[in-house]
């Protein structure tokens, strides 16, 4: 037993010398994919409650990166503003695929505290429950009434979205985008995130 027991030992410290100098090599991380406007909710909400229990989203948007086309209703990045009725503070939260430089980070990333002061405008918050309905069935939606808009003889803007709840409608809604904001859109349509109906569109 003794004799079998060091020679087991002189193999194992053989062996050890061999690889001293055994190079690992790892793969290169790999990107994260596009998300959809939920998904995105659901990553940041966690952080979001950690910050103050009583958070509530008030706008989600979507980013459109250069470096990682929109396709299907997800994108790249996106950007998720919540509000804490009981600490009167705002703070906006990004996730993205890929790091940008100093502007976009990749995964969640928590912006600075602002004041809020309430409801003063006419976005409201709302619950995350509210959103059933995701981007990519609201895409489906907006690309189904918008026949004669897409049927155009030239380049079409990226698709943008943004999610809010304003006192005009019952639910939460999506507005589809052709464009980059509400006011500089070609095109727009209305979806609610409830229960998927369209609302309007121009």
């Amino acid at each position: 037993m003794k004799s079998w027991l060091a020679t087991a030992v002189s193999l194992v410290a053989c062996g050890c010398s061999q690889t001293g100098t055994e190079t690992i090599t790892t793969s290169p991380q790999k990107a994260l994919e596009p998300i959809t406007g939920r998904q995105a909710l659901q990553y940041t909400h966690g952080s979001a409650r950690f910050w103050a229990q009583d958070a509530q989203p008030i706008t989600v948007r979507s980013i459109n990166l250069d470096q990682l086309k929109a396709v299907d209703g997800k994108a790249g990045a996106w950007e998720i503003d919540y509000v804490s009725a009981q600490m009167a503070r705002a703070r906006t939260y990004t996730w993205s695929a890929v790091e940008i430089g100093d502007s976009v980070h990749k995964g969640v990333f928590r912006g600075p505290e602002e004041v809020w002061q309430g409801l003063h405008g006419q976005q409201r918050p709302f619950v995350s429950e509210a959103l059933t309905i995701d981007t990519p069935q609201a895409l489906q939606t907006a690309v189904a009434n918008s026949t004669n808009y897409l049927k155009k003889p030239y380049s079409k803007p990226q698709v943008t979205f943004l999610l809010e709840s304003t006192p005009r409608f019952p639910n939460p809604v999506w507005r589809v985008l052709w464009g980059t904001s509400v006011g500089s859109a070609e095109y727009a349509v209305i979806v609610d995130s409830v229960t998927g109906a369209l609302l309007g569109k121009n």
